[in-house]
């Protein structure tokens, strides 16, 4: 196979649910569904239909084309080997070749909009006497919980028409599958599936799920297809239309909307899905939702890149009314409980994104309506004001124009790695990539109160002055440590990167810039991404790898992170004067090595992470908003020419 048989597919449906899986089919996560939704888009996701076994009955005998694998290290059946193709776009397709010649084709996607999941089998020639049975295997747990044998799952099938209906338990989302096969009621447990990926990260990894009977289709006649989707959710076919007429009609849609210039931009439309009214973006898949920062550094690449600009404009009047006291929240946990507000940054990547959709507005002559112009303006005006008088955590602007933050115990920037009690960078005081959001904002923010930009100014004096590091000739990470006038932090890190490129006005320039970014790209620099660490800080961390407490020790201690190379590569072509030229070379040096990314570990997107140390193996969310979204600021804005 041209893929690796452990990268990861992904289908998406808009609302916060998906479907995932690896090439070989082989579960490796707890998150790997065929059919995961989400109860409160984008939160509240269940896993309902974990992933099924399927065989084949032909003349010469029986064929699997599905593989286990059950603890302790046991795969089974074989079916992974007769795959003989792979190819993920433009959804998830595998050709099987069986021993006696037969070949099947298999496809798995999601009509976008819906919570129904479609698979469907065919042959890829005619043949006679070929039969597919494929038995489902079900749960209707938490995604990040693990599932077991117990005497409350509910085996009970209501079947009629074509339909199939099963409610596992009490409260939790019934199933409906919908097809041309007949069904046959079979109850019983598999159990002990191993998931190698959850074991890797120090996690419980084995499972027990509940099949409750078998679908046989006879491919002989024509294709078999097979819909799945939560009771009472969106995506069941029309009235009076079979399941082979819906998945003909969804399958022609589907085809049309996922044309697309590049993967970047097909795989972009994945995050951004419904929250109430409006919209928000996914910050990774398969465990993360929606969180704030992620939310604004992504819809730059995401939508105003792409030219999704109702999007982007959902997404921000969707957010702009969650302020509290100047702040937005950084993310809204899964279960309905109240938001979490402990990030400093959260509302100044909002400012930045309110003034790129505006700009970007204007570039592509669509006026934005005047109550959303006037409802972000209060956001942004509520938001610097906060920050000006104080809010939570002691986030307030100090005398000398820079904004302060941070209390013990709580993280407030984006390395915001905890363990328990312990912040592993806690990074309070002055924050080098805050001052520059900050002064950003206000300079920004001068278009709406011209007050503001003497507030820009002062800031920014202060700001040459007490950051520069001139023995290092780089920029010092934190000044006022820990509240404490003068004291510094040295550590080499990628947040002064944003300084000089990521945001619409540099603070940095001229000699001083190109000293940054130079050492930036000699000591960080990664085919990956930047390090968040010097390799010679005695704090470094080469790899990403071990239980909970090893993998958040090092997740801002050396891993590397792809989505810095937007501000990076930004930053480098501006101390080089913006040319053509250095447009050219930077998307060969730095946008192309990430791109080879895309066909490795989630395919057509770019993960959360990497190790710090060469081969730079890719960790965390194989599907990650932000990475993706700088990725493609830098491919159809950045490095435009």
């Amino acid at each position: 196979m041209r893929w690796p048989a452990d990268a990861e597919w992904l289908e998406a449906d808009g609302c916060g649910g998906f479907a995932s899986g690896t090439v070989a089919g082989v579960r490796t996560r707890r998150y790997h569904a065929l059919l995961l939704v989400a109860a409160t888009p984008p939160t509240g996701r269940m896993v309902l239909v974990n992933g099924f076994d399927a065989w084949v009955t032909t003349p010469a005998g029986t064929f699997a084309l599905t593989s286990q694998r059950y603890s302790p290290g046991v795969t089974h059946p074989d079916g992974v080997h007769r795959i003989a193709s792979f190819e993920p776009d433009p959804w998830p397709q595998w050709t099987f070749r069986l021993e006696d010649g037969t070949v099947v084709e298999q496809e798995i996607f999601i009509p976008h909009g819906t919570s129904a999941v479609v698979a469907a089998w065919r042959l890829a020639e005619s043949a006679v006497g070929i039969s597919l049975v494929v038995r489902p295997l079900l749960c209707g747990r938490d995604h990040h919980a693990l599932h077991h044998e117990n005497a409350a799952f509910r085996f009970d099938a209501t079947v009629s028409d074509g339909r199939v209906e099963w409610r596992p338990y009490h409260g939790v989302p019934g199933i409906a599958a919908l097809s041309n096969a007949r069904y046959a009621h079979q109850p019983d447990w598999y159990r002990h599936f191993e998931y190698v990926a959850e074991r890797d990260r120090g996690l419980d990894f084995t499972e027990d799920l509940a099949a409750p009977g078998s679908f046989t289709w006879d491919l002989t006649s024509g294709e078999g297809v097979w819909i799945l989707l939560a009771g009472g959710s969106a995506g069941a076919p029309r009235a009076g239309e079979s399941a082979a007429d819906a998945v003909t009609r969804w399958r022609t849609a589907e085809r049309r909307r996922r044309v697309a210039p590049s993967r970047l931009v097909r795989s972009a439309s994945a995050y951004t899905v419904r929250r109430g009214k409006g919209r928000t973006v996914i910050a990774g898949y398969p465990w993360f939702t929606d969180w704030g920062r992620d939310t604004f550094i992504s819809m730059r690449g995401l939508c105003l890149a792409t030219g999704r600009l109702e999007a982007a404009r959902d997404i921000l009047v969707q957010w702009a009314g969650t302020i509290s006291e100047g702040m937005l929240p950084n993310r809204f946990p899964d279960e309905g409980e109240h938001p979490e507000f402990n990030a400093v940054d959260a509302s100044l990547w909002f400012r930045v994104a309110v003034h790129d959709f505006l700009e970007a507005s204007v570039a592509r002559r669509r006026p934005v309506a005047s109550a959303d112009r006037d409802a972000l303006r209060m956001a942004v005006d509520a938001i610097l004001d906060g920050y000006m008088v104080g809010t939570r955590y002691s986030i307030r602007c100090g005398a000398d124009g820079l904004l302060a933050a941070g209390e013990p115990g709580v993280q407030l920037t984006w390395m915001d790695a905890k363990v328990g009690d312990w912040v592993v960078t806690p990074r309070i005081g002055k924050p080098v990539e805050v001052q520059a959001r900050w002064l950003s904002a206000l300079r920004i923010g001068s278009a709406f109160s011209p007050s503001r930009l003497t507030a820009f100014h002062n800031g920014s004096r202060a700001f040459l002055a007490r950051f520069w590091n001139e023995a290092g000739g780089h920029l010092y990470d934190v000044v006022d440590v820990d509240h404490r006038a003068g004291a510094v932090d040295a550590a080499f890190r990628p947040n002064q990167v944003l300084a000089v490129g990521g945001l619409p006005f540099p603070l940095l320039t001229g000699a001083r810039a190109r000293r940054v970014i130079d050492a930036v790209e000699a000591r960080l620099l990664t085919p990956m991404g930047l390090r968040s660490l010097a390799p010679d800080d005695p704090a470094y961390v080469a790899h990403y790898q071990g239980g909970t407490r090893d993998r958040d020790a090092a997740y801002h201690q050396g891993t590397v992170w792809p989505w810095l190379i937007g501000p990076f590569a930004e930053a480098w072509v501006r101390v080089r004067g913006g040319t053509a030229a250095a447009k050219r070379e930077a998307r060969a040096r730095f946008l192309a090595p990430l791109l080879q990314h895309l066909d490795e570990a989630g395919l057509g997107h770019i993960s959360e992470i990497a190790d710090g140390d060469a081969p730079h193996t890719p960790r965390g969310c194989p599907f990650q908003a932000w990475s993706l979204g700088e990725a493609l600021r830098l491919d159809l804005a950045v490095l435009a020419e």
